[in-house]
């Protein structure tokens, strides 16, 4: 068996009193993608920035974590247009300048699954119209119609989110005239649209199979979240070479040249507010740190309960601006692994999405009701069999991930409780869940069944406990319709120099996030200074690559 290369999944720099400086340019709560990128634009235009996660690694939903010779992503499962020139690769290449790499996943990149029925979304506009067209042959149109129309979405989505860039005042004068400037469907939830294109209800189902990327059945997600993320994955999913790690890994070497440093383990307890103005952050062990802006990649919900003051939530009436805001499904993690490699296993790459019928809704309210209830979706994803470098570190091994909706009420009772320590009738709840979600697994692949040697199942605490979050949530915010109108989602909080970035700011996945980082930086630069963060982008070119010499062997580069 060849040696495994041994890489260092733990990403950052360990938080002590003293380690970080008294004063910054900015400050950065939260190291998810988010603030990853605003902390990266800013230090490629000069400014020295610091980046808190109170986690042991940096990355938020984009870290991997080792245990028992295994490792794992947690929400890093795959993302799209990397895997070619896009504005996202340009993007990533930039704040990671040009480390970061991707592998293309097969050409079938998810599998639907309607009981026994199976369908492929295959990578390219063409390839996906023609491979539902044979399960569908009279909805070829509506097919080519919906592709054409997920693809205008996504070209107005840049108008739709313009305000997020501007300062406040002007973002609110602008989303007055919104509505003129791009398409109803932006207006409108997913069932709507789709049901104003065709009644071939199976149709409707297979169309959107990938609703967990999102969270929402079609009845509730605004269409908008849903073009999103199918036009995203258009033309096929990509990994990070290297696993989830390298995320963080490959941006962090970007913060630290303008001075800046990303911390771990390092809990804010609360933003520094003085006269209406952020000033910096109080963290845990009583220690302050100072700087000219604060951005809080910690999620809305969050930011206004947890780390704001007495006195400013009751300043601004912080509890108003919940009205129209929920928070996220939370869910179930199966984190599974396997003696043999995904050869050897027969496992390919793409991503299964398994469903009882084609009734999402019906499903989904079942089940929240009773979680012994068939599981309304179960997805399932193969990340050592997306990652072309796995092997070189986890020789002879494979792992599995499977992810399900749960609801934080069924765990109520064990909240505040540790790990390992909360009873036989949880660990019994857990089990149960577990060898069900196995179960799933093992209907699909039944080879897998006598090679597994360690499966762990995380559950809303887990997720309360690693993101700080109340709700179990796993993206933070819910996009129904209503919550793009929302003019407290806003960049820039009434709060001066402080600024509200990531997810929460744009839509879920690590692409919303990302583009939440950039919006915010571009929203605190200021209409004449963004332009800085264009010309980031626009300039950008990739490095050279280093010619290998004839003999083969390795450069230093290399």
């Amino acid at each position: 068996m060849a040696k495994a290369k041994k890489v260092k999944v733990r990403t950052g720099k360990r938080y002590r009193p003293g380690r970080a400086d008294d004063h910054y340019d900015a400050i950065v709560v939260g190291s998810g993608i988010g603030g990853l990128t605003n902390a990266a634009l800013l230090s490629l235009l000069g400014k020295k920035v610091c980046v808190l996660e109170q986690h042991y690694t940096a990355g938020g939903y984009t870290h991997a974590y080792e245990r028992e010779g295994f490792e794992w992503d947690v929400g890093v499962h795959y993302i799209g247009e990397v895997h070619k020139p896009s504005t996202m690769k340009r993007m990533f290449d930039v704040i990671s300048e040009g480390r970061l790499k991707w592998a293309p996943m097969d050409e079938v990149y998810d599998k639907i699954i309607l009981k026994d029925k199976e369908f492929h979304f295959v990578a390219g506009r063409e390839n996906f119209i023609n491979e539902l067209s044979k399960h569908f042959p009279e909805d070829r149109q509506m097919i080519t119609d919906y592709v054409q129309l997920i693809r205008k979405i996504s070209s107005e989505t840049p108008k739709f989110f313009a305000g997020q860039a501007m300062p406040k005042w002007m973002s609110k004068c602008y989303n007055l005239i919104r509505p003129f400037l791009v398409s109803k469907e932006f207006f409108k939830n997913t069932r709507e649209v789709l049901e104003g294109m065709t009644q071939n209800q199976e149709l409707i189902s297979v169309l959107t199979g990938q609703w967990g990327n999102y969270g929402q059945t079609p009845r509730d997600a605004s269409f908008l979240m849903h073009a999103l993320i199918a036009k995203h994955y258009l033309a096929g999913g990509a990994y990070p070479v290297g696993g989830a790690a390298d995320i963080a890994r490959t941006i962090i070497p970007t913060i630290q040249k303008s001075g800046g440093e990303v911390f771990t383990y390092a809990d804010v307890e609360e933003i520094i507010v003085e006269n209406n103005v952020a000033k910096g952050v109080r963290m845990a062990d009583g220690s302050e740190i100072f700087a000219d802006t604060v951005f809080t990649n910690a999620g809305f919900m969050n930011t206004i309960e947890k780390l704001l003051p007495e006195a400013s939530k009751k300043k601004h009436n912080v509890e108003s601006w919940k009205k129209n805001l929920y928070r996220s499904s939370a869910h179930l993690g199966i984190y599974a692994g396997f003696n043999g490699t995904s050869e050897e296993l027969g496992l390919s790459n793409a991503n299964l999405w398994i469903y009882p019928d084609g009734d999402h809704e019906k499903n989904l309210d079942a089940y929240r009701k009773d979680p012994n209830a068939e599981f309304p979706l179960v997805y399932i994803s193969f990340p050592s069999s997306k990652d072309p470098d796995w092997e070189n570190r986890f020789p002879g091994k494979s792992t599995v991930e499977i992810v399900t909706p749960a609801q934080m009420e069924w765990f109520e009772k064990w909240d505040g409780t540790e790990w390992q320590q909360r009873g036989e009738d949880y660990e019994a709840f857990k089990k149960d869940l577990s060898d069900r979600l196995m179960e799933k697994l093992f209907e699909r692949h039944p080879q897998l069944r006598d090679k597994l040697v360690y499966s762990e199942l995380s559950t809303p605490l887990s997720t309360n406990w690693y993101q700080k979050n109340s709700g179990g949530e796993m993206l933070a915010l819910d996009h129904f319709v209503e919550r793009f109108k929302e003019s407290c989602l806003h960049p820039q909080m009434p709060i001066k120099n402080l600024y509200l970035t990531g997810s929460d700011a744009m839509t879920a996945g690590v692409g919303g996030a990302l583009m939440g980082g950039v919006m915010s930086t571009m929203c605190l630069l200021g209409l004449k200074n963004g332009k800085q963060v264009m010309a980031l982008f626009k300039n950008y070119q990739e490095p050279k690559q280093e010619a290998k010499p004839e003999d083969g062997t390795k450069t230093e580069a290399a």
